[in-house]
């Protein structure tokens, strides 16, 4: 364990020197860095998959159920999309020198800020080894040196794609130790490298709610928690049913294992007969399981082919990353947001509505990351954001909210110009 210590505190030394020479390193270089992992993703797809099969006849023979499974999985389908990821961060402007806000003072001082990168950035995550390329990617972009540490489930998965990344990036003549990957599975690792402040800048955690709190626990520096996602719906009571339909559909089956599909569905009662109905029957095509408030079970325990259960205290407020929903029929637009406010975890919630002041009013008291109207929770990704990518999703409210993109990543220093100014 003595040297597995000495190894990190030597990774956190190195990343913290490289920080230094990658907050002026031009965009030109972190550019071509970003453009040959994406032609490594593609050009070396077999070493890739070959590694991820070994993660995932571990999973398998460690009885780890299917939702994690899915979320280690890498097939070339998955790995295209992470190239086209990195290719479109590489298209996004480099916010690193960006100045802003300035302004002269009566004094004739010129004042403004300047963005800045964060330094050293540490990475935890758990289970999927796309986040691997995803925070290497940003956080070069950015700027950024990072320390990745994931999960012992896709160790193999990890190593290939940090060995990638910085094969690759090494020929852009990025500064050595820009981007490093702690191989140890050692979990007593997490308590030393959560306090290497003097290394580290900043931690962002990504993984199960345990995890996440661990983190934010013990952490000696700032810390980005967020990524638990329990995600309502609710249909008002003028809602389109076709529209409501799909959007439920879309949020709670399209990919069950991630943090922003749907868990809970909240009804108005007055429509909540010809929604829970028709919702029912589609989510049923698709092996959902509806945990059901008695009035909401009243509505389907007639229908045939459906999946339900008594909802009990502990199905409200639970992230399920699978195909398992809550629902609840409530009487109102109040009673829906009191709902939310009481379970929510500040993620991603979703109103159907065709009333522009119930629409609105969600929008407004609704205290979420992410709040929508009339569209899936799907949507809350850094990609699908405009961002390129993301190393998380925040649920906290300093510094940053939501998908965290390359500004995110960054601070700023304010910049002041004289011309001999003494202060009276």
């Amino acid at each position: 364990m003595t040297n597995a210590v000495t190894e990190l505190k030597n990774i956190g030394k190195a990343a913290k020197e490289a920080s230094r020479k990658l907050a002026y390193l031009s965009t030109d270089v972190k550019n071509k860095a970003l453009l040959n992992i994406a032609e490594d993703l593609r050009s070396k797809t077999k070493e890739i998959l070959t590694a991820n099969k070994l993660d995932l006849k571990q999973a398998m023979a460690n009885g780890i159920n299917k939702t994690m499974q899915d979320r280690l999985l890498l097939n070339e389908t998955r790995l295209e999309g992470m190239a086209k990821d990195v290719l479109n961060v590489a298209t996004l402007p480099d916010p690193v020198g960006e100045v802003f806000d300035m302004r002269t003072m009566p004094n004739g001082l010129l004042i403004g800020r300047k963005r800045v990168p964060l330094g050293a950035i540490g990475a935890m995550y758990e289970s999927r080894p796309n986040v691997t390329v995803d925070i290497a990617t940003l956080c070069l972009k950015s700027g950024n040196a990072v320390i990745l540490r994931g999960g012992k489930e896709a160790i193999n998965s990890n190593l290939a794609l940090s060995k990638l990344v910085q094969k690759a990036i090494a020929r852009a003549s990025v500064p050595e130790g820009a981007v490093q990957f702690i191989e140890n599975t050692d979990r007593s690792l997490v308590d030393k490298m959560l306090k290497m402040n003097e290394y580290i800048d900043l931690m962002i955690p990504r993984g199960s709610d345990a995890f996440v709190r661990l983190v934010v626990r013990n952490a000696t520096m700032a810390v980005v928690a967020g990524g638990i996602g329990v995600c309502h719906t609710y249909i008002d009571l003028t809602a389109d049913i076709d529209k409501a339909v799909a959007i439920v559909y879309n949020a709670k089956v399209q990919k069950p294992s991630v943090c922003n599909a749907l868990d809970t569905i909240l009804v108005h009662k007055g429509i909540a007969a010809r929604f829970l109905s028709l919702v029912a029957k589609e989510l049923a095509k698709a092996g959902v399981e509806l945990h059901c408030d008695a009035r909401s079970l009243s509505i389907l325990k007639s229908k045939r082919g459906l999946k339900l259960k008594a909802a009990v205290k502990e199905d409200w407020g639970k992230e399920f990353l699978a195909l398992i929903a809550a629902v609840k029929v409530v009487g109102s637009l109040d009673e829906a947001l009191e709902h939310i406010a009481r379970y929510g975890s500040g993620h991603s919630e979703a109103i159907v509505t065709e009333d522009y002041a119930s629409g609105m009013r969600f929008l407004n008291e609704v205290d979420a990351a992410c709040v929508y109207l009339n569209a899936s929770t799907r949507f809350t990704d850094g990609s699908q954001f405009g961002l390129g990518a993301e190393v998380g999703i925040s649920t906290q409210k300093m510094h940053a909210r939501g998908p965290l993109g390359l500004k995110e990543l960054t601070s700023y220093k304010w910049i002041i110009f004289g011309n001999g100014q003494v202060r009276p």
